[in-house]
């Protein structure tokens, strides 16, 4: 498949005071082809949220895209102008936000959000999107939907809420849909709900979609391939099967033991990865992982493994770990040198 997307050596600083910038996003590759699932997964401040925001170009300041490049159908994102970016957000790509309420406008009736969009982008007449709308709705799963145009989003539960959002990010039939922790705080009926609905988004349309999420385990029941992230970079990515069956970087291993699996007992207590990610602006020498890592060894205090084939991986199975894989040291002192 040919990439829809295609995210290059990435880079996002901010300032610091020392003045030296902060690699909030340092080096991320990857493609998204149209009909694939490509998931972000990752514990908060690993840099997952604010790399979908580059792609979409909706870096806050002081944030900058400061290196790499982001290509969609083979243009160059980051030399849209600002008119240009208008149109290709919503028509060709869209984002559901982590959080529907303040995504939405509380102070807008939902069916204007949505016949917003479509009046916008596509030119409908107001009585044709209010049309398409009321379908939107429907499909999405929103009761008496010809209604409920007229709420306000206060008037919707939680999960109705993200159901909107979704209506109103699928409206133009974009090629690329991303969610950003699209079924967080909401209880487990209503996530799987919520994925069922892409799942059929994503058939029907041909859709590519970035979903991305701090739950190993929600992100291995959608997407085809998985990116694991850690403090800004891509620590280990390949198929969903790779990396939930075979994962090679200790940092993806114990993402996977802190998943609670009701096949199992119940533990006294529930596993936990030890000690925290760098704070911002803190990446440590070497291995920003090595301080957590119970295989860390000596060098990985003092050298920075590149992202490699994994030697006992699978086909395009990479990791960025110098004790899996040796050569991952060599690559990235090559670089330096």
């Amino acid at each position: 498949m040919s990439a829809l997307l295609d995210v290059s050596n990435l880079v996002v600083d901010f300032p610091t005071s020392s003045g030296d910038p902060f690699h909030a996003v340092d080096g991320v590759s990857f493609q998204v082809s149209a009909g694939e699932r490509v998931g972000i997964v990752g514990e908060s401040g690993s840099g997952k949220s604010l790399t979908s925001q580059a792609v979409m170009r909706l870096v806050s300041d002081p944030g900058v895209i400061a290196g790499g490049s982001v290509r969609f159908g083979g243009e160059d994102v980051l030399a849209y102008s600002d008119r240009a970016l208008q149109q290709w957000r919503g028509s060709q790509v869209a984002m559901v936000f982590q959080d529907p309420m303040s995504s939405l406008n509380p102070l807008m009736r939902v069916g204007r959000q949505i016949t917003e969009s479509l009046e916008t982008h596509l030119g409908m007449g107001r009585v044709a999107a209010r049309a398409r709308a009321v379908d939107l709705l429907r499909r999405v799963g929103i009761p008496d939907a010809e209604a409920r145009m007229n709420d306000f989003p206060g008037a919707f539960s939680g999960g109705m809420r993200q159901r909107v959002c979704i209506a109103i990010a699928t409206a133009c039939s974009p090629k690329l849909l991303i969610a950003d922790e699209p079924t967080t705080a909401l209880d487990v009926t209503v996530q799987a709900q919520v994925l069922d609905l892409l799942d059929d988004m994503v058939s029907e349309q041909d859709t590519g979609v970035i979903l991305i999420s701090h739950d190993l385990g929600v992100i291995s029941s959608f997407c085809d391939r998985i990116l694991v992230m850690y403090a800004g970079r891509i620590v280990e990515q390949g198929t969903a099967e790779q990396i939930v069956g075979d994962p090679q970087h200790p940092y993806t291993h114990a993402l996977l033991g802190s998943i609670l699996k009701l096949s199992e007992p119940i533990p006294p207590r529930l596993r936990t990865i030890s000690g925290a990610p760098p704070t911002a602006g803190r990446r440590p020498t070497g291995c920003a992982f090595a301080p957590r890592c119970p295989a860390a060894v000596d060098t990985c205090l003092t050298n920075d493994p590149a992202l490699v084939q994994a030697p006992l991986g699978g086909t395009g199975q990479r990791v960025a770990c110098g004790v899996v894989a040796p050569e991952a040291f060599a690559v990235e002192q090559e670089s330096a040198a």
